[in-house]
Order: C-alpha cells, then structure tokens, then sequence
C-alpha cells in the first residue's frame, strides 16, 4: 500500500510543469546562504564575539569624544567672536567722531591766534562750535539717534520730562515754552526726554499763588500758638 502512494506522489511531481519544479528549486537555494550566516555566528566562540562587542564600543566612544571636542571648540570660538565684539562695538562710532573733535580743536585754535581781536576770535569761535554741533548731529543721525523736538508743541509725558510750570497768556496750558535740556531717541527708544517749561493758566497761577499764601499763614498761626 505504501509503495503504491509513493509511486503515485513520483507521478505527481513528474506531471508538475516545469516553471513550479523550477521555483521550488530556487526557494531552496535562497535559504541556504541565510543558513550559512547563521551557522558562522553560531560558529563564533563567547571570547570573540565579547571582543567584538569592546571593539565596537571603543568605536563608538572614539566618535563621541572628537564629537565633543568639536562642540567645546565650536563654543569657545563663539565666545571670543561675542567677547570681541562687545569689546570694539564702539569703534566705528569713535572714528565718526573723530574728525568732529579735529574740527574742535581747529576752532578753539583760530580763536586763539585771533586774540589781539577779541570780536573777531568770538565770531570764528562761534562758527567754528555750530559747525562741530552740526557734525555731531549728523554723526548721531547716521547711527539712528536724533534730537527730541518739543519747543512750542503740546506737553508728552513719553518724550517730555517737566521741570517748571509759567503762566502764559500767549500758549495754551501744557504747551513748551522753553527746552531746558535737549533729549534724544534711538530709533524708536527714547535715550532720555526733553526737560521742558510749561505752560499754564494765568488763573491757575493766581490760585496756585493763594494757596502758597494760606499755606503760609495757617504755619505763621501754628507757631505763634
């Protein structure tokens, strides 16, 4: 019974087509070569592959201490370039400034060579220090910086810095009347404000006036009680 299936299993796989005999073949030749690596790690003794494993850890210890080395010089070069910075950020803002300070000093020469004519040496004084405040303005005007305007405009507590208050007939309340001490902005920072006078009311300078009065008086009352 048994020799009779066998021969009919061999009829069977002879009357397979070609193209099915030949994929089996091929499928058994694909796992082979996955059995040979297989077979050499297994082939591998506990030492060798311990030294494999320390070889590759020493690979990788390599690469993450040259990866270290480069990021703390990477960071030290960073650091000099800000250090180097801070410290010569003012340079070009001195060498504009420069040919303002020759001008000075060219003014306060001329009017020294002028002093046997004393009108004439304060005239060439005075040019010689407007045109060296021009050149100052331009140099601050080149870096963003400008002057605060705030003569005869409405008093702005954001630009304006109040030291007095006049009555004045002539300007509405809050208006500068007189710039005590020009400010500047950079760009749109204010550096410092404009301190200013200004205006108010004649009445409000009338009440102002008998309230000090009454001040007075009721301390002048005090002490004599």
């Amino acid at each position: 019974m048994n020799k009779e299936q066998d021969r009919q299993e061999e009829k069977r796989e002879e009357q397979q087509p070609q193209e099915v005999r030949d994929e089996q073949q091929s499928a058994g030749e694909q796992t082979q070569p996955s059995d040979d690596k297989t077979q050499q790690l297994s082939d591998l003794s506990l030492k060798e592959q311990l030294e494999a494993a320390v070889a590759e850890r020493d690979a990788n210890y390599e690469r993450w201490l040259r990866a270290r080395a480069e990021l703390d010089n990477f960071r030290k070069r960073m650091q000099r370039e800000a250090e180097e910075l801070r410290k010569y950020q003012a340079f070009q803002l001195i060498r504009d400034l420069l040919p303002v300070l020759d001008n000075l000093e060219r003014a306060i020469a001329a009017a020294e060579g002028t002093s046997s004519k004393p009108a004439e040496a304060l005239k060439q004084l005075t040019e010689g220090l407007r045109m060296v405040q021009q050149q100052f303005l331009d140099v601050l005007a080149r870096y963003g910086a400008k002057p605060i305007e705030a003569l005869h405009q409405t008093f702005d507590p954001s630009l304006h810095e109040a030291v007095s208050q006049v009555p004045s007939k002539e300007h509405p309340p809050m208006t500068v009347v007189h710039e005590v001490e020009r400010g500047y902005v950079l760009h749109d920072r204010v550096v410092r404000p404009t301190k200013v006078v200004v205006s108010m009311a004649a009445e409000d300078q009338q009440q102002t006036t008998d309230s000090q009065a009454e001040q007075t008086e009721e301390q002048q009352k005090q002490e004599q009680e």
